[in-house]
């Protein structure tokens, strides 16, 4: 890759081509549960800007720059009243649309402040999730994702902070066959998945025995493991990149559940929050139970196993727990391999037959870039609403006989409910 499409696909300040295709789409900024009704307002960094989120008096979540457009300081510090934030420093008071309400200062409040315009975005908020427009001009429909319109006890969110680009770790859940290295445990070996002899194999789960392929599709890219079995089955895995930031990986399937979504959100950069989505869609969520399944990160959701730590990793462990001697942690596992830079110089890749599926990826965000640049809305940038409805298709098992993957994810597209 030529250093000039690396900056392009990582880069997401204001006015880069990576930036500017992000700020086209609705994108996760805070959890709900971070802003409660009456709570302080919470300073965030969302594509390279400082800004202060809040909730009004009404518990409506309003998104602005975070210097007051009067003297510059800082609003994070504001009072919430009297229909929005208030500044601290001369009592300016902004609504959730970034109209300056009062100058205290002033004779009669101010008679100029109509003329006063803070920076705000638009906020909307599903199922646990404040998301924010920073894009031009009319914001888009938030997209009828499945997950984003079922009941909020059917969904549980939520993030981890990553010390590294959005695009290591959105690339890490494309990457289907680092699954059986990186993520091989001896629970693989007791489940009977793969052969492990006296211990791991120190070639991983499946040494030569799985290729790799993806498609185009609406959404994004749909992408695929397979792997042969004895005496002639074939083992799938797939996958669905969605545009921009976002993938559907593979989720247990019983009770309703579906797919669980990674949502790489560039804070800068150098550092991004991945938003973790799992659903059911027949009933509510034990989210207590989800949680405990889950507890690896601290109160400000950020891994227990860390960089400083070195991720705990145990080396004596790595011939008969987990081939990367960091537990059974999947999350930490990917941060060690995402986090080795903060940003990955693909330049200095040598990419093999497996990585097509990457190379593919980055295609499809470089197509998005340029869509942009030439006025047009990028994939998934949805304004009708007969139009905003998706086909997301994620899953593993055995292939049936005779039936391509393609083909039997076409067959999987018809029982989608994002397809409805």
């Amino acid at each position: 890759m030529l250093q000039e499409e690396n900056d392009r696909l990582t880069q997401v300040g204001p006015g880069t081509p990576c930036g500017e295709l992000m700020r086209r789409y609705w994108q996760p900024l805070a959890l709900s549960e971070e802003l409660p009704r009456g709570g302080a307002p919470l300073p965030v960094r969302l594509l390279g800007e400082d800004m202060v989120l809040f909730r009004d008096d009404q518990g409506r979540p309003g998104l602005l720059g975070i210097h007051c457009s009067h003297r510059g300081a800082d609003l994070s510090y504001g009072r919430v009243e009297d229909g929005g934030l208030r500044c601290i420093y001369h009592g300016w008071l902004y609504d959730i649309h970034g109209n300056c309400l009062d100058q205290p200062g002033e004779p009669g409040g101010g008679p100029h402040r109509s003329e006063i315009r803070q920076p705000a975005y638009p906020c909307v908020e599903r199922v646990g999730i404040i998301f924010a427009y920073m894009g031009p001009g009319e914001p888009p429909l938030l997209p009828n994702y499945e997950f984003l319109t079922l009941p909020e006890e059917q969904v549980f969110c939520t993030k981890l902070y990553s010390e590294c680009n959005y695009l290591q770790g959105n690339e890490g859940n494309i990457d289907l066959l680092h699954v059986s290295i990186l993520h091989y445990t001896d629970r693989d070996v007791q489940a009977n998945t793969v052969s492990g002899g006296n211990g791991l194999s120190p070639r991983g789960g499946a040494p030569g025995a799985e290729t790799t392929d993806a498609e185009l599709v609406d959404v994004g890219l749909r992408v695929c493991k397979l792997r042969k079995v004895p005496p002639d089955r074939t083992y799938i895995r797939s996958c669905t990149f969605v545009m921009p930031n976002l993938c559907a990986v593979p989720a247990r399937q019983e009770g309703g559940r579906g797919y669980t979504v990674n949502w790489h959100v560039p804070i800068d950069d150098e550092n991004h929050w991945k938003y973790v989505l799992i659903f059911n869609r027949e009933r509510a969520l034990d989210k207590d139970a989800v949680l405990r399944e889950r507890q690896a990160t601290d109160s400000g959701y950020k891994s227990l196993r860390n960089r400083a730590n070195r991720y705990l990793q145990d080396r004596d462990s790595m011939n008969t727990e987990s081939y990367s001697g960091i537990g059974h942690v999947f999350q930490a596992q990917d941060l060690c391999v995402t986090e080795s830079a903060a940003i990955q110089d693909r330049t200095q890749e040598h990419l093999v037959a497996s990585d097509a599926p990457i190379v593919a990826s980055r295609k499809v965000l470089l197509k998005g870039i340029a869509d942009v640049e030439q006025g047009r809305d990028p994939a998934n940038v949805v304004r009708d609403p007969e139009a905003n409805r998706f086909k997301i298709i994620s899953t593993y098992g055995f292939l049936p006989e005779g039936m391509s993957w393609k083909e039997y994810h076409r067959g999987l597209e018809g029982e989608s409910r994002d397809a409805r």
